[in-house]
């Protein structure tokens, strides 16, 4: 009797809450209207292929207009132009120093501009694109996959940041091993001063270091491209926790909808993103820059005298650099280096994600 009666008042419930609204729209007289307990906002899933596609137009792009001073970064992490270049002692006070390595990238600029044309501040860009348009796709479809998995199966397809901490150290993985070789041929054209004497162009190169060297010479730094993996990671990890705080606000400001939105406030949530991954790329390139320099100094060629290479691996690189050129060598083409991939990344991200909207 009891359970009778439960389930006819529960009945009378479910009936009536149809009719159900607040003080300003409520009427015993109005018709019923469907009425959803849970309304939960479309999931707008995006093919895999799309960020692939993306994440290689983007990369280009960024690539294209930064090539000027990666050619000026690379030059400044070798030996081989490192007392050429920094002949200008560096002041202890940090801001003066800054303006010291403006002026010293500037300055090399301008030296390459003259005294071997405007072709060698694009030195290594066709490589350099070759690299770029497959690591950029492969970083952002592994990372984008890899989220895809773990959040599906371990996090009810939530937002988590170890998801995107172990996403962003597969993709670092994958992409270092797939593109290592493309990357060696662009720092040796970039170091190259013979004017074509050793390598007319990438093909010639890359003939050139497997006839002399070996076909495994193609994968030297391969160790410290692993440890710049983690320049990578750190970067994703950031460049997550601002979208989603930028994402936060725009529900706060907007709602769920977004129905009031105008053109101006999606160009800024635009920007906000693409800016925060500039400011990622700034904060991991800060803490991890070491491998950079490391990374550029197991690439270069062998000495002409010895025919053996200078650097011989990552620690031995490590404690000779510092040994010999002292601690600060370590941060050798900061200043350019952070010039171009600041903007290279906000240049990405935000042609990334205008690709993705275009082909979805």
């Amino acid at each position: 009797m009891k359970n009778d009666r439960l389930a006819r008042i529960e009945q009378d419930a479910e009936s009536s809450f149809p009719y159900l609204a607040s003080d300003e729209k409520s009427s015993t007289l109005r018709s019923v209207e469907p009425v959803s307990i849970k309304q939960q906002l479309p999931v707008k899933e995006t093919p895999k292929w799309v960020h692939f596609i993306a994440g290689g137009v983007g990369g280009m792009v960024g690539a294209i207009v930064t090539c000027p001073l990666d050619v000026v970064k690379t030059r400044l992490q070798s030996d081989v132009y490192h007392t050429l270049y920094n002949k200008t002692p560096k002041s202890s006070n940090p801001v003066i120093q800054t303006g010291q390595h403006l002026k010293e990238t500037l300055s090399v600029i301008k030296e390459l501009y003259v005294t071997e044309g405007s072709r060698a501040l694009f030195k290594g860009l066709g490589p350099n694109l070759v690299g770029v348009i497959p690591a950029r796709s492969i970083n952002f479809f592994t990372y984008g996959a890899s989220k895809e998995v773990l959040s599906s199966n371990f996090t009810n397809g939530q937002e988590a940041t170890w998801v995107h901490l172990v996403s962003g150290i597969n993709a670092g993985f994958v992409t270092s091993t797939a593109t290592n070789p493309i990357w060696l041929i662009k720092t040796r054209l970039q170091l190259d001063k013979t004017k074509g004497k050793h390598y007319k162009n990438s093909w010639d190169c890359l003939k050139y270091v497997i006839k002399n060297e070996g076909f495994t010479s193609l994968y030297k730094g391969l160790s410290a491209s692993y440890l710049g993996g983690v320049e990578s990671t750190l970067q994703w990890v950031l460049y997550e926790q601002m979208r989603m705080f930028i994402n936060k606000r725009s529900l706060e400001l907007h709602g769920a909808h977004g129905k009031n939105k105008t053109t101006k406030d999606y160009i800024f949530e635009w920007g906000a993103r693409s800016g925060a991954a500039g400011a990622a790329k700034f904060i991991a390139s800060l803490i991890t820059y070491p491998h950079e320099v490391v990374r550029t100094r197991l690439r270069q060629a062998p000495l002409e005298a010895t025919g053996k290479p200078k650097y011989t691996g990552l620690i031995q690189c490590f404690r000779l650099v510092i040994k010999e050129e002292g601690l600060a060598s370590m941060y050798g083409g900061l200043t350019p280096h952070m010039l171009r991939t600041v903007p290279n990344s906000i240049i990405m991200f935000g042609t990334w994600e205008l690709v993705v909207r275009l082909l979805s």
